[in-house]
């Protein structure tokens, strides 16, 4: 996909949607690398906030364990 075809899917977006700050971001992205020739991942970036802007990532407070204790031996069970 070329940066062209991303600003024509971002503008063919409805009116509700593409108001959204994540797209107005996105399409500012794409206007900076299209005209000054930068980073085309500045504006990947933006345009994958603004597809995921809905998911919220399920935070496990427990996480993983730490193993700081000694391992038990066979002996020992």
């Amino acid at each position: 996909m070329t940066l062209r075809d991303a600003g024509e899917c971002i503008a063919a977006l409805p009116k509700k949607e593409h108001d959204a700050p994540e797209w107005q971001a996105a399409m500012e992205a794409l206007i900076l690398v299209a005209e000054n020739g930068g980073p085309v991942i500045k504006a990947r970036i933006g345009v994958m906030r603004a597809l995921n802007r809905h998911y919220v990532p399920a935070f496990n407070p427990k996480g993983k364990e730490p193993h700081w204790r000694r391992p038990k031996l066979k002996r020992d069970q």
